[in-house]
């Protein structure tokens, strides 16, 4: 009967909330941890209970040795039996981070500064250099990293983050490429990536974006400019103020692409998956020109006599 009680009062105990100094506990576990060390991590971190009750209750368990390392969020329902259960799957406490769309990798690595508990490895660190750590050497960071939502345990390094990000946009470049229509200018991985960080950039609606993308590589086709404000102000950098000028316009840079032909040297943000596959399927239209509407939609014309007089009700209300 003694032996029966004893059981019985430690059955009950592991179904009992532990009592926790915080509303929310940290408890880190190193690799190697033994049952005895992890109980006793427990404990220090502000579970409590005996480290001695805790330990006892692993092994009693059997899976003592099925502990796993990593970073774990304690709150105030846990118990002993929902505590080991959750040291056992590994249930770490994960963080998240949102990179957007169309920012570019200035805006994206400004994100991760400020991201909850995600080390700053990269902080300091020249563009050029993080992609040597990335092992990307000589290519430029821009538009090569996927804009999603990224989890990560608590104390993850920015680098492993950007790691993820850069093979993601790897996976939807290479999808995107292989739905590429037969008469498709574009001739390389590489520049439909630009195309589409551009498209990106221009669509006001995602239901203009395959139309955006037609106008471009209709332009492309015949050798027309581009003439596309978005990489001029990207190639202004911080000079630019928030307002474009006509002498903008002719300043040239690598990325104006109203005093050079063609694409520009890199992308000019990070462009999502809609901007990567309008790249690659264009819509079938002849138009070369479009101007904002005021509501959102863009108007498409195939000559320039409609575009100006496009430009004259939309922008200039005439």
């Amino acid at each position: 009967m003694v032996i029966l009680a004893v059981g019985g009062s430690g059955l009950w105990w592991t179904h009992q909330p532990l009592s926790l100094r915080t509303p929310v506990v940290d408890l880190s576990i190193e690799p190697g941890t033994s049952a005895r060390g992890v109980a006793q991590d427990a404990v220090d971190a502000g579970v409590l209970t005996s480290p001695h009750l805790l330990y006892w209750w692993f092994r009693l368990s059997g899976d003592s040795r099925r502990i796993r390392a990593g970073s774990y969020e304690l709150q105030g329902d846990v118990t002993p039996r929902s505590l080991l259960s959750k040291l056992v799957r590994g249930e770490e406490a994960l963080r998240a981070v949102t990179l957007v769309e169309g920012l570019t990798f200035k805006q994206f690595r400004q994100i991760l500064q400020k991201a909850e508990q995600l080390a700053p490895d990269t902080q300091g660190l020249a563009p050029d250099l993080i992609m040597q750590k990335l092992e990307r050497p000589g290519i430029a960071p821009e538009g090569r990293f996927y804009p999603d939502t990224y989890t990560y345990t608590k104390g993850s390094s920015d680098l492993a983050v950007l790691q993820r990000a850069l093979h993601a946009m790897d996976r939807h470049l290479d999808a995107a490429w292989q739905t590429r229509q037969s008469d498709n200018p574009l001739k390389t991985p590489e520049e439909l990536l630009i195309l589409a960080s551009i498209i990106e950039k221009e669509t006001g609606r995602a239901s203009d974006r395959a139309m955006i993308a037609s106008v471009f590589t209709n332009r492309l086709r015949i050798g027309m400019m581009l003439q596309t404000d978005p990489t001029v102000i990207y190639g202004l950098g911080d000079k630019f103020d928030g307002n474009l000028r006509r002498r903008d316009l002719l300043a040239d840079t690598p990325w104006n692409t109203y005093t050079r032909a063609g694409l520009p040297p890199t992308p000019i943000s990070m462009p999502g998956k809609a901007s990567l596959l309008a790249a690659a399927q264009p819509a079938k239209s002849r138009a070369l020109y479009f101007v904002a509407k005021g509501d959102g939609n863009s108007q498409f014309s195939e000559s320039l006599d409609a575009h100006n007089r496009a430009v004259s009700k939309y922008q200039l209300g005439r």
